[in-house]
């Protein structure tokens, strides 16, 4: 017999439990209601103050698929944090819209504070556009 999902509130409780196993259990649980959730999903990332946790928020988010995180995504594809870009790309990559598709085209001329930095933000986005969906 399949478990019944927990809800949004306990999962994310869950992911952040101590107990590494709990972490990921919580995570999965969510994974596939992600899109029911995103607006939830976009709120506790802005609240969270761990930044593993906010990568699995940010990742949950762009698992979600929703038009709704298109705006949400699309900041992050600036941010500061190399990690919370690379999720971006992949989430706009997920969403798979026109205005996604030309946001993820546009991105190939942004730079950032070096010339590595650039670099590497230009080596993921063209990695994860190669991806196979």
């Amino acid at each position: 017999m399949k478990a019944k999902f927990p809800g949004f509130k306990k999962c994310v409780a869950m992911m952040r439990a101590r107990d590494p196993a709990t972490q990921e259990d919580g995570f999965h649980w969510l994974r596939p209601h992600a899109g029911e959730h995103v607006h939830e999903l976009i709120g506790e990332f802005g609240q969270e103050k761990d930044h593993g946790l906010r990568c699995w928020l940010l990742e949950l988010i762009g698992l979600a698929k929703s038009p709704a995180a298109f705006e949400f995504l699309a900041g992050q594809l600036r941010s500061a944090d190399e990690r919370f870009r690379f999720w971006a790309i992949s989430g706009l990559k997920n969403l798979d819209t026109k205005e996604a598709r030309t946001l993820l085209w546009e991105a190939r001329s942004y730079t950032f504070g070096s010339p590595a930095e650039t670099e590497t933000f230009r080596s993921e986005l063209e990695a994860v556009l190669k991806q196979q969906s």
